[in-house]
């Protein structure tokens, strides 16, 4: 494992390497089998403690659910099935290991899509019943939290954002199991509110969009735009907390859409000419919103003692984590607060069962969470991450320094 300085696009932090390898005869170290099924991505990957991947596979739905206009739950329930028994089979041929190698099998139960969710624990328990192996119930946003510490060696306490399609949350870890809860969404994720603006700008239309998600047209878009065009209000400004709401950014994105497209005489799904400059200024308003929360949970936590005076760190990981321009903003948080912004790469930022298999791992080695093949296990759509301590943050009644965002789309 090993760091090293980089750029990630436009954003300078740390940029973290990983090994892999493909044969299971080059370690002795107990062997890890992660299955991750949350919501539209099916994917297996075997892990031995060091934190080596021995052999991964993968396979997304993105395609499907992007002609549907967004994840229909039961179109991934079916994909889903008809995929993972092959995704665990070319994740175990690939990394050279059987399923009597196998040290445990771990699996995202909570959070997710209940349809999807099913699926990963039904096969899970019905491959460590046959193989009679130790299982692991994983919490799918703690994977995203720890997975920094499969790359690079990062102390506990730090600081860790999460922002995702389907999730957004400000947390403490304390421990592979212990977290503090500062803030989470309370409507919508930020990475849905980018995809239903897409949805809404007709981008899949767009010559140069073809093929992306709704994010990363957003994303792509906003470097040719001037995001002050347009101007959306940042939302829950006078709230001091760390919270989200994305909804009202949407609504605002929704009404300068209908007013222009009245203005040019479009009609809904038609390109509007200004789509640049209206994916510029929506990029802009979620990401200022983002960083101004992550901001007053930085200064919350120094206050409160909460992070380490050596090298305090913030990890930023999720779906929406790969997007340069937020990146961007964050940097600048941290580079203000004195903290290190450690980003993984974006093939580790999105869903996947490398993640999935390290969090076993983790929990493998301080034997927390683990339980027996024989022990009935059930999945949880919804599920909080750690203590919520939100109401403290609240009450902290933190007021943000003023922050200059210059940041080129």
């Amino acid at each position: 494992m090993f760091a090293r300085k980089g750029v990630c696009g436009s954003v300078p932090c740390v940029f973290l390497g990983f090994k892999t390898c493909r044969r299971a005869s080059e370690s002795r170290a107990r062997l890890v089998l992660g299955i991750e099924t949350s919501c539209d991505e099916t994917g297996a990957a075997v892990l031995d403690e060091t934190g080596t991947i021995l052999g991964e596979s993968l396979h997304s739905q993105k395609d499907v659910h992007l002609k549907a206009g967004g994840i229909v739950p039961p179109v991934a329930q079916r994909l889903h099935k008809e995929n993972i028994s092959r995704v665990v089979q070319e994740a175990l041929d690939r990394s050279g290991v059987t399923p009597r190698d196998l040290t445990a099998v771990a699996t995202t139960v909570k959070p997710g899509l209940a349809l999807s969710l099913g699926v990963g624990l039904h096969f899970s328990l019905s491959f460590v019943r046959q193989h009679e192996k130790p299982f692991i119930p994983i919490h799918h946003m703690e994977a995203h939290a720890l997975t920094v510490r499969m790359l690079q060696h990062v102390e506990f306490p730090f600081l860790v954002l999460l922002v995702s399609g389907g999730h957004s949350l400000l947390g403490l870890a304390r421990g592979i199991d212990e977290f503090l809860l500062l803030g989470q969404t309370l409507d919508e994720a930020p990475g849905d509110t980018l995809d239903k603006v897409a949805r809404r700008l007709s981008l899949i239309k767009h010559p140069k969009c073809r093929g992306l998600s709704g994010g990363q047209a957003i994303e792509l878009l906003a470097k040719e735009g001037d995001r002050l065009q347009f101007q959306f209000k940042s939302p829950m400004g006078q709230h001091y907390d760390c919270n989200f709401s994305f909804a009202g950014v949407r609504n605002q994105v929704t009404m300068a859409i209908n007013k222009k497209e009245k203005q040019e005489g479009v009609e809904p799904g038609q390109l509007l000419s200004c789509v640049q400059d209206i994916a510029a200024a929506a990029q802009h308003t979620v990401a200022s919103h983002i960083a101004k929360r992550t901001h007053r949970a930085i200064l919350f936590c120094k206050a409160r003692g909460l992070l380490p005076r050596n090298n305090p760190t913030l990890v930023v990981s999720g779906g929406v984590a790969s997007n340069e321009y937020i990146r961007e903003t964050l940097r600048i948080v941290t580079d203000t607060t004195g903290l290190q912004l450690l980003c993984p790469p974006a093939k580790f930022c999105t869903d996947n069962g490398v993640m999935i298999a390290w969090n076993g791992v983790e929990r493998l080695k301080e034997g927390k969470g683990v339980v027996s093949h024989t022990q009935d296990v059930t999945y949880e759509p919804k599920a909080p991450l750690g203590r919520d301590i939100s109401a403290e943050v609240r009450d902290a009644a933190i007021k943000l320094p003023a922050l200059k965002l210059k940041i080129k789309s």
